[in-house]
């Protein structure tokens, strides 16, 4: 079965990962998008250039709908989509706040329809072994969780700096972080927030948000996203029995590079691989009926439920 995937949004994410990734899964088409410039829709040679987003989520032809827009509008196109009876792909955040999340889950549910969060390095075999190594309990408990995601943000006229679209750093980059998070513990009934730093911009937004607490009352977790330091990705694992860490290549946006991943005293190595290809070959698997790997509702919901508490505090 050949999923026809419709972009709503040309971003640079579209057209440099999304679109090369639909190409080279085997069951997917590149087959319409709808954006404010059609130029820019056109540039990504899909069957159909739409001139609307409504136009894209009614064509018929349409199977699954994948959604690049400022963060400010996930919530608005993935329910209409939904109720439009497209299943549906999601740029991180999910949404701005935990009650857009449960809106477009309700949406999914209610429409019988896949709503999948593009958090994509979920899908990378480094990542997807860390989880295999931490559930399996070789490493005992864990004890701590510790995580960067920072780099130089050079924006202009662009969403994240903006408070009403949604932006800042700790939700442009906090997903993934707290995405491994919920991937590796089975449960998180609660957080504490012991340290908290945040460096505001002119324009209302976190530039810079460093935070650490507890999860659970027994796991250290420590985090920073940021607009203004220099780039670096990092995740370290500590269980009471030995110590993961992520290597070579970028901790969360691994992509088309060699990886690699220190698990104890042993370095395994990953061959570069394209996450964002796995992630539509996974998601039009369980369109067709299979039984690929995707990550819940659940999951993506206390992720955003977490990333609110720490903006709130």
């Amino acid at each position: 079965m050949t999923i026809n995937w419709g972009f709503v949004g040309a971003s640079w994410v579209a057209g440099k990962g999304m679109a090369p990734a639909v190409r080279a899964a085997s069951n997917a088409k590149l087959f319409a998008v709808a954006s404010r410039d059609a130029d820019r829709s056109a540039a990504l040679e899909p069957e159909r250039v739409h001139a609307t987003y409504d136009d894209l989520i009614l064509d018929p032809d349409v199977d699954a709908v994948y959604i690049s827009l400022a963060n400010h509008l996930h919530c608005e196109w993935a329910v209409r989509a939904l109720n439009a009876g497209k299943h549906v792909l999601c740029e991180k955040p999910l949404a701005t706040s935990s009650d857009e999340a449960r809106q477009m889950i309700n949406a999914a549910s209610d429409n019988d329809r896949l709503l999948v969060e593009a958090v994509w390095s979920r899908w990378h075999p480094r990542f997807a072994r860390t989880v295999e190594l931490v559930r399996s309990g070789s490493f005992g408990q864990i004890q701590s969780i510790s995580s960067e995601f920072t780099f130089t943000g050079n924006f202009d006229n662009n969403y994240r700096l903006s408070p009403t679209l949604g932006g800042g750093s700790l939700l442009d980059v906090g997903p993934y972080q707290v995405h491994a998070w919920v991937a590796l513990i089975k449960e998180i009934s609660d957080i504490s927030i012991v340290d908290f730093k945040r460096s505001v911009g002119p324009t209302g937004v976190d530039l810079t948000t460093k935070f650490s607490g507890t999860l659970n009352s027994t796991i250290d977790v420590s985090s920073v996203t940021s607009f203004e330091m220099a780039e670096k990705q990092s995740l370290t694992i500590a269980g009471d029995a030995g110590v993961i860490e992520f290597l070579e290549g970028q901790a969360f946006t691994s992509w088309n590079e060699a990886s690699s991943l220190r698990i104890g005293d042993v370095v395994e190595h990953f061959e570069a691989v394209d996450p964002f290809t796995v992630m539509i070959q996974s998601m039009g698997e369980r369109i067709a009926g299979g039984d690929a790997w995707l990550p819940s509702n659940r999951e993506s919901l206390r992720v955003m439920e977490i990333l609110e508490q720490v903006k709130a505090h």
